[in-house]
């Protein structure tokens, strides 16, 4: 029996930069009713407080549920309010090198857009993350820019060379994160092992970039079994499947113990 189901944000839980929809507001509150959830995202916090929380029931299940920002380099818990157990922050020395290199690589890759909206780069302590379009670029933009991934693959063996010391990963539509070596979502799946007592082989991961290269596939390659979903109606209906294997198995144990 599965004892922690673990969550890509974006293209997962709720469109790019969307908050979640009512729908999946209400499943994953089913789910939190029988099981503890985890979300790792490429994004910050605030980013996290817009997108899920804001349309999130504040009940007595948020205590089951664990947010970790910036592909595991940070960790909340609640326990009546969020608490940030750490931060995997970069130096200053760190930071102005990723982004001195992703300016470069971005120029020379060929791959340089005309209109942005927002920021390309943003700085997100432990985590610097390039939007290609910018951080405010319309979702329908972001789709036609970069659909299957060969754009930012490119970006990111440039990246690979130029930042060997550094973990290059792709997320979202159009971006591309960079952290410390070792710290991406992998590395959140083991914190959250370590901090909640719960073996890998419990949880569940599911996401949307689960293949090489993907920022989800260290997640998989930590150990947790991973189902890959195309978009969030696919992973709605996996969260309703889960809660109805974890209420039959409830089920099951108590007609065992009643017998």
């Amino acid at each position: 029996m599965k004892r922690l189901i673990v969550f890509d944000l974006d293209g997962t839980l709720a469109k790019s930069k969307a908050s979640l929809d009512g729908e999946m507001a209400a499943l994953l509150g089913a789910l939190l009713s029988v099981v503890k959830v985890a979300v790792i995202s490429g994004g910050d916090w605030p980013q996290f407080q817009q997108q899920l929380l804001s349309n999130f029931p504040r009940d007595e299940h948020l205590k089951h549920l664990s947010l970790l920002p910036t592909c595991g380099t940070k960790f909340f818990t609640y326990d009546g309010d969020w608490t940030n157990l750490y931060s995997e922050d970069f130096t200053d020395a760190e930071k102005e090198k990723i982004i001195r290199s992703l300016k470069q690589v971005v120029e020379s890759s060929g791959f340089k857009t005309e209109r942005t909206w927002g920021e390309q780069i943003e700085d997100r302590g432990s985590q610097i993350t390039f939007s290609a379009l910018g951080q405010q670029a319309p979702l329908v933009e972001k789709k036609k820019w970069d659909p299957d991934f060969a754009k930012r693959k490119k970006i990111k063996a440039l990246l690979d060379e130029r930042i060997p010391g550094f973990s290059v990963r792709l997320g979202g539509t159009t971006s591309v994160d960079v952290t410390k070596p070792g710290i991406d979502k992998g590395y959140g799946i083991r914190k959250l092992r370590d901090i909640l007592g719960i073996s890998i082989r419990e949880m569940i991961f599911v996401g949307d970039a689960l293949f090489p290269g993907g920022n989800d596939y260290p997640a998989k390659e930590a150990g947790a079994e991973s189902i890959q979903v195309r978009d969030t109606e696919e992973a709605k209906r996996v969260i309703e499947t889960i809660i109805a294997c974890l209420n039959g198995d409830q089920h099951t144990k108590t007609n065992q113990k009643e017998n």
